[in-house]
């Protein structure tokens, strides 16, 4: 009979394909995940009738459907199989798949075992991951005080809020677990969320940090947490959710009680906690409620905090979060501030959202990977102290990774300097950042600096004696403080701030990269052109002169170095 039928794969990049799959799903009373990055489909082989389907996201199998022609060949067996050896494939050895109770008996069948249930679904896997998750939980349970509680947090980022939580917490158990959400879906990556509930709770002996999993608000076990909306489909999520920590984690480290934050804002985590109360006394385990830290009578919250991140204002964090944080915010703000760079558009010469501007090796794309890439040695560079051999060894280790991400093309060497340097500098502020005290501790580490050679900067400054890099920073970027960032905080809700603000640098800059690349002459033709165009700013007029500088090969780098470095110390100052 198998010989009726085959499995074709079915790209959904493109949208023909996209759409016959969602008008599947749609008839099977399903819809097609964002996140499924590969789908199949079960065909009649003389026709083009499409009776079953099944994706893959990760380690997560869903969309599936089979029809009821199919339901007794056995096909709907052997579309399961070819998922299963796709993720095999792709390293994953252990698939998880979210469907509807009827087809509990085919996964079964093939090797499944039952995890949660919904009234409306039910969550399977095959292999041992969660067994060996649970043989996991109850060692590390092992030895501890029998009274237990739970908290399962995402902390995105870790604030007083979460911290106040864990303290209240602990008072009311001997002995409190903290099982921080895995999945890698939030601003701050999972690596940095341990972290930071790590250091946050140091020092409080009955707490111990529990390292995410596929199991406790996951995209198998929660998907709709990381839309941060209720659907039809949230409570079903949920109730998967809750079964699966309330038949397995919860026994697993034999805790009784589950402790969560009162939600006065959030409508999906409200929710949860609804639910959370109706559904785990049934299992024995009692749910308390903590009320919210508040700051001027508002509650603090992580999602509060990332709103304030991306008004780049550090000093409404600063309150917000514990001390341990500090550093991680530090360092997104430096990402920020990179990203604000790259999208100022127009720009004259440079890369932007239009064009690659005098740049035939880089572009859009390339840049935002330099950042990524970039991104995790800043968070380094704000943790450490200010040993200058290690600063170095960083910097070198962050080069090596922006030249492997970018295939050797040097997209941010100079925004790297100044932008870790000062990660450094504010961090060793302690919280008290001013102005006067970030450009303190900047000229103090860069005079410790030493000199690097055979970079265009340093060929620039030795062959037409500009002020480079390593300089400007020994002078506590006085330009940047002087200058360039008065003139940002003075027209900051302008629209045209940035633009203006580049040419503004660009009109009192050496920029060591237009000497590099042009020679005197053209450095002060533009610097000349840069006050003529500010004097008289039109975007038309920004369009025009990034052609020109495009065609001959102007690129002011230096100059988008340091608007970059001033958006990023306008963040840490005000």
């Amino acid at each position: 009979m198998f010989n009726e039928f085959e499995i074709r794969p079915l790209p959904l990049t493109l949208n023909r394909v996209k759409a016959r799959v969602q008008e599947f799903l749609a008839q099977n009373e399903l819809r097609l995940d964002d996140d499924i990055d590969y789908y199949a489909g079960v065909f009649t082989i003389d026709g083009d009738e499409m009776l079953a389907g099944a994706g893959l996201s990760g380690d997560v199998m869903k969309g599936v459907a089979v029809s009821e022609r199919l339901r007794e060949t056995g096909m709907s067996a052997q579309l399961i199989s070819h998922l299963v050896s796709e993720a095999a494939a792709r390293g994953v050895h252990s698939v998880k798949v979210f469907t509807k109770p009827e087809n509990r008996a085919i996964f079964e069948s093939m090797g499944f075992s039952m995890l949660a249930q919904a009234p409306k679904a039910i969550l399977l896997e095959n292999g041992h991951g969660l067994r060996d998750y649970c043989a996991q939980l109850t060692r590390i349970a092992e030895g501890k005080p029998q009274r237990r509680g739970t908290i399962v947090m995402n902390a995105n980022p870790f604030t007083i809020g979460h911290q106040h939580l864990v303290e209240e917490a602990q008072r009311q158990v001997e002995h409190l677990f903290i099982i921080v959400v895995k999945e890698d879906r939030s601003r701050f990556s999972y690596a940095e969320r341990l972290a930071m509930v790590r250091a946050g709770v140091s020092g409080m002996e009955r707490v111990t940090v529990i390292e995410g999993s596929s199991y406790a608000i996951s995209a198998a076990t929660f998907p709709t947490y990381f839309l941060k909306e209720i659907t039809d489909v949230t409570d079903t999520h949920i109730t998967l959710d809750l079964d699966l920590y309330a038949r397995h984690i919860a026994p697993a480290l034999q805790a009784e009680t589950r402790f969560v934050g009162c939600e006065p804002v959030d409508a999906l985590t409200a929710r949860y906690n609804m639910l959370m109360h109706e559904q785990l006394p049934a299992h024995g385990i009692t749910v308390t409620e903590v009320p919210r830290v508040t700051d001027n009578g508002i509650a603090v919250s992580a999602s509060q905090v990332r709103v304030l991140l991306d008004g780049g204002l550090l000093a409404g964090i600063a309150r917000r979060v514990p001390a341990t944080t500090l550093p991680y915010i530090i360092a997104h703000l430096a990402t920020r501030s990179l990203l604000i760079e790259l999208d100022t558009t127009p720009k004259p010469g440079l890369v932007d959202r239009d064009d690659n501007g005098a740049h035939t090796d880089m572009d859009y794309a390339l840049m935002r990977r330099s950042i990524d890439a970039l991104h995790p040695f800043f968070v380094r560079l704000a943790l450490m102290g200010d040993d200058t051999a290690e600063m170095q060894a960083v910097g070198l280790e962050a080069e090596r990774a922006m030249l492997a991400a970018t295939g050797g093309v040097n997209t941010h060497k100079g925004a790297l300097f100044a932008l870790g340097l000062t990660c450094v500098a504010a961090a060793r502020c302690n919280g008290d950042i001013t102005a006067e005290r970030l450009q303190d501790e900047i000229k103090r580490l860069a005079q410790r600096h030493p000199r690097t050679e055979g970079t265009h900067g340093t060929c620039a400054v030795d062959r037409y004696r500009a002020t480079g890099a390593l300089a400007l920073a020994q002078g506590g970027y006085a330009p940047l403080f002087e200058h360039w960032l008065p003139f940002y905080d003075a027209h900051r809700t302008e629209p045209d701030v940035l633009p203006r603000t580049l040419l503004y640098i660009m009109s009192e800059l050496d920029d060591t990269n237009v000497l590099h690349r042009c020679g005197t002459e053209v450095a002060k033709e533009v610097k000349a052109a840069a006050r003529q165009l500010l004097d008289n700013y039109t975007s038309e007029g920004m369009k025009e002169l990034n052609t020109r500088y495009s065609q001959r090969n102007i690129s002011p780098g230096g100059s988008a170095d340091m608007l970059a470095l001033t958006t990023f110390i306008h963040a840490l100052t005000h």
